[in-house]
């Protein structure tokens, strides 16, 4: 019998508990598949859509809130002739339940700017010009709001025809309903006032170039700040509080997983004295004892791990499909976050071990006397 086989028939012993061990371990790693994923989806998902636009720096005001604040339109006039500035396009852009949906994007953007250059059309055409009460639908944002050409939403009091349906390139942009920028602060009562200024530098800065550029919009701009755009909602006050959130949360189910492995491995070593003092009579070192439990709990967080990843994975397509984040943002399950899971499972697993694996090198090989 090889060391391997020691420790699998360890672990098949007792089968419902080590099932049950399992699962706690297993619900943990899926609780932070699916909550880092979103979180980290968020942050994907708005520099795509970004990116589409053309867009290398964002002013916004996040400072002590979950959402932007609206700033004073002027502002863009102080950074728009900077050395550096190719263009400038300003926004607003609000959370809002629109008929049937929870919870959608709604962009206004500049009439002209080119944060409408990226808007390919899938059918009908864009507005006639910034007066005009209609709105471009992403397509995504068209099949949540069943909406074709010639329909209309209704936005807040507001009813808006659909003139388009677009393409954006970006899963936020898919999902946002589009319209000129003097139509929505009229509507929401934000009378000169945007959310965010996107900006294009000229051609061939590079990071630094960017980096310095953003320094000197913060001196002329208090009410707002500037960054790349890469970095724009990874910094914000929104995402830091979602990652923590999510973070803590998964914690405190690996905690019950952390638990759950430390209480099947007690067991085994208290079932499995006289096991361990025959195996230490036959010249098994104590270290070698430690190994076996310490592997044997290291196998279950690996196992455990695998299983979370996969129910994971599933619990996100549940979750992306939820009123309120259809539409919004696509979850980020790249290869790096399931190997984080699976460490972290099998880091729990070691951890959870190493008490248990105390205990067995301390039994006495004399057991192996008595039974």
């Amino acid at each position: 019998m090889t060391f391997l086989d020691v420790i699998i028939r360890g672990l098949k012993r007792r089968p419902l508990r080590t099932g049950l061990t399992l699962l706690g371990i297993s619900v943990g790693i899926a609780a932070v598949v699916a909550l880092i994923g979103l979180s980290r989806g968020l942050v994907t998902s708005w520099t795509a859509g970004m990116r589409q636009r053309g867009t290398e720096i964002v002013v916004s005001n996040f400072r002590g809130s979950l959402t932007p604040k609206p700033f004073p339109a002027f502002t863009r006039d102080r950074i728009a002739n900077l050395p550096g500035v190719a263009a400038t396009c300003t926004i607003l852009v609000d959370l809002m339940g629109i008929e049937n949906a929870e919870l959608m994007i709604v962009s206004g953007r500049e009439w002209g700017c080119f944060a409408w250059e990226n808007l390919k059309l899938v059918s009908g055409r864009m507005p006639n010009d910034q007066n005009e009460h209609a709105v471009v639908l992403g397509t995504n944002a068209a099949d949540i709001l069943k909406k074709k050409i010639g329909d209309t939403v209704q936005i807040e009091t507001e009813e808006l025809t659909v003139v388009g349906i677009a393409n954006g390139g970006a899963f936020v942009e898919n999902g946002s309903v589009i319209l000129p920028l003097p139509l929505l602060q009229q509507i929401t009562g934000n009378h000169d006032q945007i959310s965010a200024i996107d900006v294009r530098v000229t051609p061939g800065m590079n990071d630094a170039g960017i980096r310095h550029l953003c320094d000197e919009m913060n001196k002329l701009i208090p009410e707002g700040h500037a960054e790349p755009a890469g970095e724009h909602i990874a910094s914000s006050e929104g995402y830091r509080v979602i990652n923590a959130m999510s973070w803590g949360t998964s914690l405190l189910a690996i905690l019950v997983g952390v638990l759950g492995v430390t209480n099947t491995m007690l067991m085994s070593v208290f079932e499995r004295k006289q096991e361990i003092a025959v195996l230490l009579a036959l010249g098994w070192r104590p270290s070698r004892i430690v190994r076996m439990i310490l592997w044997e709990s290291a196998l279950l967080g690996f196992l455990g791990g695998i299983i979370g990843v996969l129910l994971g994975i599933i619990g996100v397509q549940l979750l992306k499909m939820a009123p309120a984040l259809r539409g919004m943002l696509e979850p980020d399950l790249r290869t790096n976050l399931m190997l984080e899971a699976i460490a972290i499972a099998v880091f729990v697993g070691v951890l959870s071990g190493l008490y248990p694996a105390w205990r067995s090198s301390r039994v006495a090989p004399s057991l192996a006397l008595h039974g």
